[in-house]
């Protein structure tokens, strides 16, 4: 029962609910929408009101142009000398040029309208440089404004320097004037000279009180001088202060566009059908790419508008700024930018699923993206790639049969420095071996390779020669070969040999000095490549063993040198 009225409960409580949020986001709607509307209404009278506060200050400024004009245009006509008629013409024009300006914003500001087209106005013709420094001068102003100090210092100490090498030039000016005046009895040289100590004088005047207050000037911000550090935790501590906020929104703005792109990529993941496969068709990586390009552009762009919106001209010019340096930066990098682009569409001179070298090692390229994977799948080697890494790179398609590496993890390995061991460990830099009795040996990739490793895992043959004396030279070339196969294939049999034998032979070589040599042939699957140097040593004790059952003499050279071997 109890049961039954929590789902009646919860049943009603799930079909008022829609209706009640429904409710609840139109009457917050209608109230937003209300308040919208009245702050529209007040914005509206208090921008009247401004405007013809505006208007007046225009008005009283027109009349005062006006009557600086006429009291202009009457010195004008009491002017008597052409350099004094000079300078009131050219004051009496740039009163003209601002009254004009001033009729011109009263039009304007009473139309609430640019009223310069119906004045058949020329536009400016563009200029690309006066444009980029109007965007970049906030920029270029906040750089001004932050080492404002050092270059006021800067500038002291060389007009300091100025006057100081002018200092001493003025004294002695004034004092070869006055050996001049105590020498002379002529009353024009003494007018001459008493005119030029007094100009002289009040130069040295001039350049001492300048050279002081420049001194003073420099002492005063000497003793407010900070430290680099604190020059900068200040200057950072204003700039977060003022821009904090925008700074926030701005990286919020970024969050945002990733977020959604995020969300559209997952929705491309699901509906297009293909589109994560191993070896995509060239539309789905061109989709891909525009999603990408897409995605880019709106973080670099979301930022800039949020400046925009904030009339945050400093960060908004910086950010062009930014995007100027990063455009100039990749000018020479557009043609390898194009070859990145040509291998992510799959379509360039390293394609998904063809083999390449690299690093002395042949790779499968099992996927290229920014970052591409490489594989060799005989070594179970993986590597994660640049793209960029692949520009300069070449494949081709596999071949049916080609070998991939020499080994793989297990596998018994003979080197031809004579090292035998088990592979342990293979990576793109070292190959590990473990020889019988537990020693471990390592590589590097390149040394392993150039020592031509000899697999022994699938299948090895094994060659071992033995000599007979020639007192059996009749039988040597047939009745002793034969046996001697005989016996080799029995005693492997009886040793436990039997399945890991593929095949026995024994073969006349040749005719030595002191004996004549036969050779031993035996292949033996891979299974028994641990017991590589034991088989060896078996083989030719199954010789020995046949030759002292059947009577073959050995001759001593030759048993001397093969007893050395083994």
């Amino acid at each position: 029962m109890q049961t039954k009225m929590r789902k009646n409960l919860l049943s009603h409580i799930s079909s008022v609910l829609p209706v009640l949020l429904f409710s609840l986001l139109f009457s917050f709607l209608c109230l937003v929408s209300s308040a919208a509307i009245a702050q529209s209404d007040a914005s509206k009278k208090e921008l009247t009101k401004e405007t013809l506060s505006t208007l007046l200050n225009f008005v009283n400024l027109q009349d005062q142009l006006k009557h600086d004009l006429a009291s202009l245009r009457k010195e004008l006509k009491k002017a008597t000398t052409d350099t004094e008629k000079e300078a009131i013409k050219e004051r009496q024009k740039k009163v003209e040029e601002k009254l004009k300006g001033t009729i011109t914003n009263i039009e304007n500001i009473a139309a609430n309208t640019d009223l310069s087209l119906l004045r058949n106005q020329k536009p400016e013709p563009f200029n690309l440089q006066k444009e980029i420094f109007s965007l970049l001068e906030p920029a270029l102003k906040e750089m001004k404004h932050a080492t404002s100090d050092v270059r006021q210092k800067s500038e002291l100490r060389e007009q300091i320097a100025y006057y100081e090498q002018r200092e001493p030039i003025a004294k002695e000016a004034l004092a070869n004037i006055a050996i001049l005046k105590n020498a002379n009895k002529n009353k024009k040289i003494e007018k001459a000279l008493i005119k030029m100590n007094k100009n002289w004088g009040k130069q040295l005047v001039f350049i001492q009180s300048e050279l002081q207050a420049k001194r003073l000037q420099l002492a005063k911000l000497e003793a407010q001088k900070l430290s680099f550090a604190q020059q900068s935790e200040n200057y950072f501590r204003d700039f977060f202060q003022r821009r904090g906020w925008t700074l926030i929104q701005a990286f919020f703005a970024i969050i945002v566009v990733l977020g959604i792109s995020q969300l559209i990529h997952n929705l491309i993941t699901k509906t297009i059908k293909g589109y994560r496969a191993e070896h995509r068709s060239v539309h789905l990586r061109v989709t891909d790419l525009l999603h990408r390009l897409i995605t880019y552009l709106f973080v670099i762009v979301g930022p800039l508008i949020v400046f925009y919106l904030e009339e945050d001209w400093v960060l908004f010019s910086l950010g062009i700024l930014l995007l100027i340096s990063i455009a100039w930066t990749l000018r020479n990098v557009i043609p390898r930018y194009w070859g990145q682009l040509e291998l992510f569409l799959n379509v360039g001179p390293v394609r998904e699923g063809e083999r390449l070298m690299l690093n002395g090692i042949p790779w499968r390229v099992k996927n290229i993206n920014i970052y591409s994977i490489l594989e060799n799948p005989v070594a179970g080697l993986c590597q994660r790639v640049d793209i960029d890494e692949l520009v300069d790179l070449r494949s081709r398609p596999v071949e049916q049969g080609e070998p991939w590496f020499p080994c793989k993890r297990g596998d018994w390995i003979h080197l031809s420095d004579g090292i035998r061991g088990k592979v342990t460990g293979i990576s793109i830099e070292f190959i590990q071996l473990v020889q019988r009795g537990g020693a471990v040996i390592t590589y590097t990739m390149s040394d392993f390779l150039a020592l031509s490793p000899k697999n022994l895992s699938k299948s090895f043959r094994i060659k071992e020669t033995i000599g007979i004396s020639y007192e059996h030279q009749k039988q040597s070339t047939n009745e002793i070969v034969e046996k001697l196969k005989e016996i080799l294939i029995k005693r492997a049999i009886e040793e436990g040999y039997k399945d890991d034998i593929h095949n026995i032979n024994v073969e006349f070589e040749s005719a030595a000095d002191s004996s004549l040599n036969l050779v031993v042939i035996a292949d033996f699957k891979g299974s028994v490549a641990d017991i590589y140097m034991r088989l060896r040593r078996s083989i030719q004790r199954w010789c020995v063993d046949a030759c002292t059952e059947n009577g073959w003499d050995i001759p001593y050279p030759q048993l001397t040198v093969h007893a050395k071997n083994i």
